[in-house]
């Protein structure tokens, strides 16, 4: 309603979240699922022929089912985005502001500091999501509490230098090329927006339940969407506090913020554990927490058809990362320390 803003300064601000329901009703399917692969914290997983690949720290992976994860590359920092070149050229961000292709350094804008995200085209075109104008990637719950919106697109044509396409984005962490557009995850609207190659935007789906993280393509010419944590109300009540969020970054180490997180329940003192146990110790499913997983299927017109969910009580969280190889959706669980695989054929 048009009053609503005057009138929230006498009545106070509702604190609303979408409710897990229709496309987004709860189930186990990613707590179900069986372990593909065992590895800490997997991050980015890209499909390379016969291979699949995986990031996880400074290292990318080879992983198979039935065998140890081989490592295939390291690097002097962490990789925060991986992609496929449709000629095959690996390309390799890097939380140091650096970009690989095929194992060469590819001068960036100094605007660049923040790659979240990597994509190309079917011309060839790279697409980069840069998060934030003054985080890295590894601070993304800094830039949240602070209520970043300082994250850019930009793209490169084979050969050619980046040129920024849009701005004053809340953090994109995901792409996905479309034609001649990028859809694009922007976390902290908890929203999909497609972007023009000139830059203009049309909002696709928005009131997420959660952070929308990266996509991926699917068999059927759709995509897979992550989300890496949920919303909450405590959350959200935060957010609207400026003095005490700012008391809380400046003396509460980073873990302890009532923040997302990709895992939770391994400190005592976490916040939101009260609301997670009922008698007899019994965590319960549907309490408040800072992590969940949450894998969302979206059609050709980019909206929701089902997901696959690891609930409070689960440990199959902060997904980051899926990608559709052979029939099986692979799908890698940062918080908890493994890829999974479920086949597309049940879905």
């Amino acid at each position: 309603m048009i009053l609503d803003p005057i009138l929230d300064v006498f009545r106070g601000k509702a604190v609303t979240i979408p409710p897990l329901d229709g496309a987004f009703r709860p189930n186990t399917r990613l707590d179900d699922a069986p372990a593909f692969a065992g590895l800490t914290e997997p991050d980015n997983l890209v499909a390379d022929g016969n291979r699949l690949l995986a990031s996880s720290g400074n290292a990318i992976y080879a992983i198979a089912a039935g065998s140890d994860a081989a490592v295939v590359e390291t690097f002097p920092s962490p990789i925060t985005a991986l992609a496929l070149s449709p000629s095959g050229e690996l390309t390799v961000g890097l939380e140091s502001r650096k970009l690989l292709v095929a194992g060469k350094a590819v001068a960036l804008p100094a605007e660049i500091r923040c790659i979240t995200a990597l994509g190309y085209a079917d011309d060839g075109t790279l697409w980069l999501a840069n998060g934030s104008a003054q985080h890295l990637p590894s601070q993304w719950a800094a830039d949240l509490m602070k209520k970043g919106v300082s994250g850019s697109l930009w793209a490169r044509a084979a050969g050619g230098d980046f040129r920024k396409v849009a701005g004053d984005i809340a953090f994109p962490y995901g792409l996905f090329p479309v034609g001649g557009d990028v859809l694009v995850s922007e976390s902290w609207r908890h929203q999909l927006v497609r972007f023009s190659a000139a830059g203009n935007r049309t909002t696709v789906l928005t009131h997420l339940p959660g952070y929308p993280a990266r996509l991926s393509p699917a068999g059927d010419g759709g995509a897979w969407l992550t989300l890496f944590a949920p919303r909450n109300r405590l959350i959200e009540f935060v957010l609207q506090e400026t003095h005490y969020r700012q008391d809380m970054i400046d003396h509460v180490p980073p873990a302890y913020w009532i923040a997302p997180a990709l895992a939770s329940n391994r400190s005592f003192l976490e916040p939101l554990q009260c609301g997670g146990i009922r008698t007899m110790g019994i965590h319960k499913p549907w309490s408040p927490s800072r992590s969940y997983g949450l894998v969302v299927r979206l059609d050709r017109d980019m909206q929701p058809q089902f997901s696959l969910h690891s609930r409070a009580n689960g440990t199959r969280h902060g997904i980051c990362s899926v990608a559709e190889k052979d029939g099986e959706l692979l799908i890698a669980s940062k918080g908890g320390d493994c890829v999974l695989a479920i086949g597309t054929g049940g879905f």
